[in-house]
């Protein structure tokens, strides 16, 4: 058989030609490594000295948009309670003109009734007595009574004055 030492040598020179192989097909990989690397590294200086700045003017700007929209939330509220204040104003507008439309209704309705009694002719004197005499003592019932009637008089004259207002008015 053939010598060990020989096939020791030739075990020795296969595994040289494969390490020699392997290092010539490398060293092209290892220089394109080399090149990352220092591509990385002017990447990484890069990102040192520019992402400071650039996150200190994104920091900036969020805090300036937090304080334009504080100041947007504080004009809408302001202007919620202005339109409150005109609306609160229109309401009382309404009001004084529903009671300056009765005030002056009243008032006319007054001058009319004021200008037929001034106007109406004088009829006979009235025969009501205006106070009872000292002779003639009303119960209790009987002044009752009056005063009802009395209402009920006044309450259909105050009727017939304002069917006549209305009518006259529409």
């Amino acid at each position: 058989m053939i010598d060990p030492l020989f096939w020791l040598g030739l075990s020795l020179l296969l595994v040289a030609a494969s390490l020699t192989a392997v290092l010539v097909a490398a060293i092209p990989a290892l220089q394109e490594v080399a090149r990352a690397a220092r591509s990385a590294e002017k990447f990484f200086d890069t990102l040192s000295r520019e992402l400071p700045p650039t996150l200190n003017s994104i920091r900036t700007t969020g805090i300036e948009i937090t304080d334009l929209t504080n100041d947007v939330s504080e004009g809408v509220k302001s202007a919620g309670q202005v339109v409150k204040q005109v609306d609160q104003g229109i309401d009382g507008a309404k009001k004084q003109a529903q009671n300056l439309q009765v005030g002056t209704r009243s008032i006319f309705v007054g001058m009319k009734t004021a200008w037929k009694t001034f106007t109406r002719t004088k009829s006979s004197k009235r025969n009501v007595e205006r106070l009872p005499s000292a002779e003639k003592q009303l119960t209790l019932r009987e002044r009752e009574t009056l005063r009802q009637e009395n209402r009920r008089l006044k309450a259909e004259a105050y009727r017939s004055n304002d069917s006549y207002d209305e009518d006259e008015f529409s």
